[in-house]
């Protein structure tokens, strides 16, 4: 069981903490996800990302939920197919529009959102089914999150 949670550094080559997704990472775009880097976690079993909009009119929108990331990963490219298994065995759960993958930005215009993909390194396979909420998800992570570190990109109209 996991206790002290270490630092995880997560990047994204498209664009820095803080600063503005490209349009073809967001619904005004190609939809596609942006290419993601992280650290590697020592003793880490498996990774766990979710890309959260805390500033959705209706509550916080989920726009990506994948897990069983292999440990031997420090990376996904663009463009992730927006299928449930992957070849790699990763699993996506749907997102806020019911979609398995990602869906890019598509905020209301107004002022700008902030999208905060947030990974986490478990020091245990879950070994979770496809087809699990996010809710489901964090509760069986609950005890076994080693490091988490989160990037935030910034999308308006």
């Amino acid at each position: 069981m996991a206790t002290q949670v270490m630092a995880l550094d997560i990047t994204s080559p498209a664009f820095k903490d803080g600063e503005r997704i490209p349009v073809k990472y967001t619904a005004d775009g190609d939809d596609m996800s942006p290419p993601l880097n992280w650290s590697r976690v020592e003793n880490a079993s498996e990774y766990v990302l979710i890309c959260d909009d805390p500033d959705a009119p209706g509550g916080t929108f989920t726009h990506w939920i994948m897990y069983n990331i292999p440990s031997g990963f420090t990376s996904l490219p663009a463009g992730v197919r927006q299928e449930e298994e992957l070849d790699y065995g990763a699993i996506q759960s749907k997102n806020s529009m019911g979609n398995p993958g990602y869906n890019g930005p598509s905020p209301p215009p107004g002022k700008p959102h902030r999208y905060i993909f947030k990974l986490y390194a478990l020091d245990a396979r879950l070994n979770l089914p496809a087809g699990i909420t996010k809710d489901q998800l964090l509760t069986a992570m609950k005890g076994h999150v080693i490091a988490e570190g989160s990037l935030t990109g910034i999308y308006g109209r």
